[in-house]
């Protein structure tokens, strides 16, 4: 469904569009699609048994329950849920975490905008739908595509509704966090452009603690061998569980500052070429890094200040977005069950 709409104003985030609502517990009825894939990943994961209903996020104002995820991703995915059905366990892990995250994410922001009385017009709405139906070549097909995959117009309006709202609040709520000085322009310029590294990554998605502690152990005796001179392309070949990169040795190459997870760019652009990182922690595992090498910018300061300046404003808008989401779950007290 995120496919299909966009919020087109403002900061752009991810926001996962669903269906279920702030308000109370969801539990899952019998007979449903979402009660039959809750069931049918329960045999692979069990704490998703739909009859159960675990509680897998709390806050101050709303709890989520397993059958408000599953429900979630019934929505989702629309006609494509059975694919789910086959997917292993550790890959199912990620996409449930993958949803859960949106449905935080969307119920916090959607509480603080009706906290901010931030409302969104018909009209609005309307604006919205008129540029998708241009998108999709006339108002039939729009609905003629929504339909196959399992949507109706009075869903897509309902979101959209909540999606502007949101949006509007945080336009409000992000508004001085996006300027970008002349100085800061010129400093970007002066920096390194592009980064190329080898990296070997050990996934940590959906892992318990003590899996972690194991996981970091066995990369620290990857990185002890690389550090010695070992080659690092065979350990990244060998070890790694990135798979956009094994097979070619771990290498990312000619990457720009923005393109990769924070950590990992952090490392990239700050370790020494030729030099090996110390462990990276990201959202996705444990990294090492060796950066081979990094260039600088070789066309005319102002050939490009206006592409560098767009560049530095999405990151300032990413990262105030993100900071906005931790104070909201913050001020919420929230907590996520380990599963």
């Amino acid at each position: 469904m995120r496919k299909i709409l966009a919020v087109l104003t403002g900061i752009s985030i991810l926001v996962v569009l669903s269906c279920s609502g702030g308000g109370g517990v969801v539990k899952l009825e019998k007979g449903t699609p979402a009660y039959q894939l809750a069931k049918d990943i329960s045999a692979k994961l069990p704490f998703f048994d739909p009859d159960k209903n675990n509680v897998i996020v709390t806050t101050k104002d709303f709890k989520i329950t397993t059958g408000e995820v599953f429900q979630d991703m019934a929505t989702n995915f629309g006609n494509r849920i059975s694919q789910l059905k086959s997917l292993g366990a550790d890959r199912l892990k990620g996409i449930i975490r993958q949803n859960v995250d949106g449905l935080v994410n969307k119920k916090l922001l959607v509480n603080a905008a009706e906290k901010a009385h931030v409302s969104v017009s018909d009209a609005e709405v309307d604006s919205v739908l008129q540029i998708q139906y241009t998108r999709a070549g006339g108002e039939q097909k729009f609905i003629d595509f929504i339909s196959k995959n399992g949507f109706d117009i009075n869903f897509v309006k309902s979101d959209i509704k909540t999606n502007l709202t949101i949006q509007k609040n945080l336009d409000k709520q992000l508004a001085d966090a996006i300027s970008v000085p002349d100085a800061d322009i010129q400093k970007a310029y002066n920096e390194d452009k592009t980064a190329t590294v080898r990296h070997i990554l050990l996934n940590t998605r959906g892992k318990t603690d003590a899996e972690k502690q194991k996981i970091h152990k066995k990369m620290e005796g990857i990185l002890a061998r690389a550090r010695k001179g070992e080659d690092f392309a065979k350990l990244a070949k060998e070890y790694s569980e990135d798979p956009g990169s094994k097979k070619n040795g771990g290498l990312y190459k000619d990457f720009p500052k923005g393109r990769m997870v924070k950590p990992f760019e952090d490392a990239a652009f700050s370790v020494a070429p030729g030099k090996i990182s110390d462990i990276v922690e990201t959202q996705y595992g444990y990294h090492i890094i060796k950066v081979i090498s990094r260039k600088k910018e070789t066309k005319p300061f102002d050939k490009v200040k206006d592409q560098i300046k767009a560049n530095l404003q999405r990151t300032k808008k990413n990262d105030a977005y993100q900071n906005y989401l931790q104070k909201l779950k913050t001020e919420a007290d929230y907590h996520e069950v380990e599963f």
